[in-house]
C-alpha cells in the first residue's frame, strides 16, 4: 500500500473501545498492526475493556502478551464508548491519537488517507462512511443522532461523524479538567478546536456478533449530549412559552370581540377544553426540559467520575 504520510517523526496511539469483542479482538489487531508498521515504528494501540460480559480482558491481557506495542486497561464497569474512550486519551502516549471501533467495520488501511487529511492543517479528521453497513432503522436513528449533536456541537461537521477519528493529542488539554459522567468526545473537541473535517472511508459489514449501539442508545445518546451540552432545549422551552402566551392572547382578543360585537361568551365545552389541554402540555413538556437539566446539574454535584479503572496490562507487565 502506497505511503500517503511522511513517517519520519510520527508518533500515535491508536485507541480502541472494547465491548464484547472476544471472537475479532486478534483479526483486528494483527490487521492494525500491519498497517501501522507501515506508517511509523513509534506507535502502541491501547484497549479500553468497557465493562465486557464475555472474556474480552483475558483476550486483551493475552494480546499484550503477544504484542509489544499493545496496552489495555480495564474499567471496573460499563460506563459507556466515549467514556472508555476517554480513559484512553488521557492515557495516550503519542503526538496523534487515532479512534477506532472494535468491530472492523472501521478498515485499519484507511488510517493513512485520515493523517494525510490531518497533515493538510486541520486538527480533527473523521472517517465518514462511504454508505453506513447498518439496517434501515439504525440508518435513521444514527442521522438524526447527527442532526442533534450539530446542533450540540455547533459544528457543521456534525453531519459527518464517526468513531472513526484521528487528532492531535494536545486538543486533550482543552478538556483535561472535565470531570462530569456524560462524555461526547466530539463535543469535547470542539472546546479546542474548529479545524474539522471529514473524507468518505470504506465501511466493511460487521461479521462478527451484532452491534451493540442499538437504536434506543443511538437516541439516549444523543438525549444526553444535547442536554448535556447545550442550551438548546431551554431556548425552545422559552420559544414555546412565548408562541402559546400570543396564542393565548389571540384567544382572549377573540373572546372579548366576540362578547362585544355579538354578545355572550364563545360556545362549546370542545374549545375550551382544546385550549386547556395545548396549554397543560405546553407547560409540562417546559417543565420536563427544566427538570433534565436539574438532574444533569444534581449529577453533576455527585461528582460521580467519567470512569474508574479496575486493571492495567502492557508488555513485560504481569499485572492481570
Amino acid at each position: 500500500m502506497e505511503n500517503l504520510v511522511d513517517s519520519k517523526n510520527l508518533t500515535l496511539s491508536v485507541i480502541i473501545p472494547v465491548y464484547n469483542s472476544e471472537p475479532i479482538l486478534p483479526e483486528l489487531i494483527a490487521r492494525l498492526t500491519n498497517s501501522l508498521t507501515t506508517i511509523s515504528t513509534d506507535y502502541e494501540i491501547i484497549l479500553v475493556n468497557d465493562g465486557s460480559c464475555d472474556n474480552s480482558w483475558k483476550v486483551i491481557a493475552e494480546l499484550t502478551k503477544k504484542y509489544e506495542k499493545v496496552r489495555g486497561f480495564n474499567l471496573m464497569r460499563n460506563y459507556g464508548q466515549h467514556n472508555a474512550l476517554l480513559c484512553g486519551i488521557r492515557s495516550a502516549k503519542f503526538e496523534i491519537i487515532v479512534t477506532i471501533d472494535d468491530d472492523l467495520q472501521h478498515p485499519p488501511e484507511e488510517i493513512p488517507r485520515l493523517l494525510a487529511k490531518l497533515d493538510e492543517g486541520f486538527n480533527v479528521v473523521y472517517g465518514a462512511p462511504e454508505k453506513e453497513k447498518h439496517s434501515f432503522f439504525r440508518n435513521i436513528a444514527s442521522q438524526m443522532t447527527k442532526i442533534i449533536l450539530q446542533n450540540a456541537m455547533g459544528a457543521d461537521t456534525a453531519r459527518h461523524l464517526s468513531a472513526f477519528r484521528v487528532f492531535h493529542t494536545y486538543l486533550r488539554e482543552g478538556f483535561e479538567d472535565y470531570q462530569g459522567s456524560f462524555v461526547s468526545i466530539d463535543v469535547l473537541l470542539t472546546w479546542a478546536t474548529s479545524k474539522f473535517t471529514h473524507i468518505y472511508v470504506k465501511h466493511n459489514p460487521r461479521t462478527v456478533g451484532q452491534t451493540n449501539y442499538t437504536i434506543r442508545k443511538l437516541i439516549a445518546h444523543a438525549f444526553n449530549m444535547i442536554t448535556g451540552f447545550s442550551t438548546l432545549p431551554l431556548q425552545l422551552a422559552s420559544i414555546m412559552g412565548f408562541s402559546f402566551t400570543f396564542l393565548g392572547l389571540i384567544i382572549l382578543i377573540y373572546v372579548i370581540a366576540r362578547y362585544i360585537y355579538l354578545g355572550g361568551s364563545v360556545p362549546g365545552f370542545p374549545f375550551i377544553a382544546g385550549s386547556i389541554a395545548i396549554f397543560s402540555g405546553a407547560q409540562l413538556f417546559t417543565l420536563g426540559i427544566i427538570g433534565e437539566y436539574l438532574a444533569r446539574i444534581y449529577t453533576r454535584t455527585l461528582n460521580r467520575p467519567p470512569y474508574k479503572i479496575l486493571l492495567k496490562t502492557e508488555a513485560k507487565d504481569d499485572e492481570k
